[in-house]
C-alpha cells in the first residue's frame, strides 16, 4: 500500500525517448508516496527497463506499422481495437487515479481506453512538433503538457520540460567539471538508445582527419547491431575508441565528456541541457514532420550546439566542425553553460504537480 493509497498509470514505450521521461516521473511520484503502474507494449524496450525498477507492468498487443506493407495497414484497425480492449481490461483491474501518456505505440490505445473509462488523461509531448497520436489525444485529455513552448498552438498546454533522470539533473555545473581539464579533448558519441548507423560510419573517418594534437578520446554508443562494424571502422581509421552497444550510466558518460555528437531526440536535447554540454547535432532525417531538426533548434538558437543535416554529414564536413570546437576549451565551456541555461531541472516535479489534483486529498 502506498502512503497516499493513490496510483498513477504511466503509458510509455518503444524507445528511451519515451521510457526514460516516464521513469523520471515515476521516481518523483514515488518520492511523494504515490503508487505507480506502467502500461506498455508487448516486446517493447519498456519490458526490461520498467521491470528493472520494480514498477508493476501491464502489456497490450500493439506494434508499429511503418515500413511493413499494405497488409499491416489493413490490419491496423483490428489491432488497435484489440489493444484498446487490452488497455481497458488493465484499467478496470487496477483503477488508477489518472493516466499519463509519454508516447510510444501504447499511447494511442492506452489514451483512448483511459478516456473511454472516464479516467483523467494527461498527455505529455516531448518534441517541439507534436505527433499525430498526441494531437488526437490532446483533444481528449484533461491536461496537456509540453516540453518546449509553442508545441501546441492553442495556448492551453503547460510548459514543463522533459523529466530527466536524477543522476543527470544532479551533475556538477560545467565550470566545476571542466576546471583543470587538460590533455586530449573528450568526445562522446551516441545515436540514442538504438544507435545511429550514419554516425557509426562517419565519425571514425572524421576523427582520423583531425590533426594529431586535436585527436579526442572517444566514447561511442553504437547500438547493438552495429558494435562490431563500428569497432572495425575505428581500427581501420587508426583511431582508438571505447565502443559500447549501450551506455547504461549516461550520467557518467556526460560527466566525462567535453563535447557530444548525437541525434536530436527530445530526451537527448533535454539531457544535454540538464548536463550542461555542447553538442554537434545530426537530426534523424526520417523523423515525422522533421521534428528532430525542430528539437535541435532549441540548443542551436541558444548557441549551445551546431547542427549538421544528414545530407551534409561527410567525414571532411564533420572534421571541419570538430576542429573548430575541440581546440578551444573556452568555447566548449561557453556552449556547455548556454546548454545548462536551457534546462528545466525540476521538470519531473512540474509534471507531478500538474497531475496532483487527482491523487492529493
Amino acid at each position: 500500500m502506498t502512503a497516499t493509497g493513490n496510483t498513477v498509470l504511466i503509458m510509455a514505450g518503444g524507445t528511451g525517448g519515451h521510457i526514460y521521461p516516464g521513469l523520471a516521473f515515476a521516481d518523483a511520484l514515488r518520492e511523494k508516496g504515490v503508487g505507480v503502474r506502467w502500461l506498455g507494449a508487448e516486446g517493447g524496450m519498456e519490458c526490461s527497463r520498467v521491470a528493472a525498477v520494480n514498477i508493476p507492468l501491464d502489456l497490450v498487443r500493439i506494434s508499429g506499422v511503418r515500413g511493413k506493407g499494405i497488409r499491416s495497414w489493413l490490419r491496423l484497425p483490428f489491432r488497435l481495437l484489440r489493444a484498446v480492449l487490452d488497455a481497458r481490461a488493465s484499467l478496470k483491474r487496477n483503477r488508477p487515479d489518472c493516466a499519463v501518456s509519454f508516447g510510444g505505440y501504447v499511447a494511442g490505445p492506452g489514451g483512448l481506453a483511459a478516456w473511454s473509462r472516464g479516467i483523467p488523461l494527461v498527455v505529455h509531448e516531448q518534441n517541439r512538433i507534436p505527433g499525430l497520436t498526441n494531437r488526437v489525444l490532446a483533444r481528449l485529455a484533461r491536461k496537456v503538457l509540453q516540453a518546449f513552448p509553442g508545441t501546441f498552438t492553442d495556448g492551453l498546454a503547460q510548459t514543463c520540460g522533459n523529466p530527466v533522470r536524477d543522476a543527470v539533473v544532479s551533475m556538477a555545473a560545467p565550470s566545476e567539471r571542466f576546471e583543470n581539464r587538460s590533455g586530449s579533448p573528450r568526445l562522446l558519441v551516441t545515436g540514442g538508445s538504438q544507435g545511429a548507423r550514419s554516425l557509426n560510419q562517419c565519425i571514425p573517418a572524421a576523427v582520423a582527419l583531425l590533426p594529431e594534437g586535436l585527436r579526442p578520446m572517444v566514447w561511442h554508443q553504437s547500438g547493438r547491431s552495429d558494435v562490431d562494424d563500428t569497432i572495425a571502422l575505428y581500427k581501420k581509421s587508426g583511431v582508438e575508441a571505447r565502443v559500447e552497444p549501450f551506455i547504461e550510466d549516461m550520467a557518467s558518460a556526460y560527466s566525462w565528456a567535453d563535447l557530444v555528437i548525437c541525434r536530436s531526440g527530445a530526451l537527448t536535447i533535454s539531457e544535454l541541457a540538464a548536463a550542461g554540454l555542447g553538442s554537434v547535432l545530426v537530426p534523424f532525417p526520417h523523423a515525422v514532420d522533421d521534428h528532430q531538426a525542430a528539437n535541435a533548434e532549441v540548443l542551436v538558437a541558444a548557441g549551445a550546439a551546431r547542427m549538421i543535416r544528414e545530407t551534409g554529414l561527410t567525414p571532411p564536413a564533420l572534421a571541419e566542425v570538430l576542429e573548430g570546437l575541440l581546440g578551444n576549451r573556452d568555447q566548449l565551456l561557453l556552449m556547455a553553460n548556454k546548454a545548462r541555461k536551457q534546462a528545466v531541472l525540476d521538470s519531473a516535479q512540474k509534471v507531478v504537480a500538474a497531475c496532483s489534483e487527482w491523487f492529493e486529498s
